[in-house]
């Protein structure tokens, strides 16, 4: 029994130091860039860990009536719902602009192209039937005879 705790008791202080150190922030991480921390713990097995803990965890202020600092302060977000966030508001406008602008411009083209293209259209359709058909249209050479 002996022997699993001293199996267990590193490698789950290993594992709460890995969570740990993936769950706080890349600003907040101490003395060293995240990924360091992270190799740290992971190769130096027992020592890396409480080394974690020690220096490179960020230090709560205690519950005795200090002020976070203005630098904590400014970090601070509250979840906003979609209708009362500037920015989700800010992109709906926007994307009601394009689609505002992309009507006028439809409707800008004039109704004379509009009829020249239908035009063009009926007239690659009736040359296709008429290919079906057998008929040999105003672009199609004359069909082969047939010996």
């Amino acid at each position: 029994m002996l022997r699993a705790l001293i199996f267990l008791l590193p490698l789950a202080l290993t594992i709460y130091a890995f969570i740990d150190c993936l769950n706080t922030p890349e600003d907040e991480a101490k003395h060293l860039p995240k990924i360091a921390w992270v190799f740290i713990i992971l190769l130096f097995w027992i020592v890396g860990p409480i080394v974690w803990l020690a220096a490179g965890k960020p230090r709560h202020a205690p519950a005795g009536g200090r002020t976070p600092s203005e630098w904590h302060r400014g970090r601070r977000t509250a979840w906003v719902a979609p209708d009362d966030n500037p920015d989700f508001l800010k992109s709906l406008k926007d994307e009601k602009a394009l689609r505002d602008e992309k009507a006028l411009r439809d409707e800008s083209r004039s109704d004379e192209a509009r009829l020249d293209e239908r035009e063009a259209d009926l007239r690659r359709r009736e040359e296709e039937l008429r290919r079906r058909e057998g008929g040999a249209g105003p672009g199609d050479s004359a069909p082969p005879a047939t010996s």
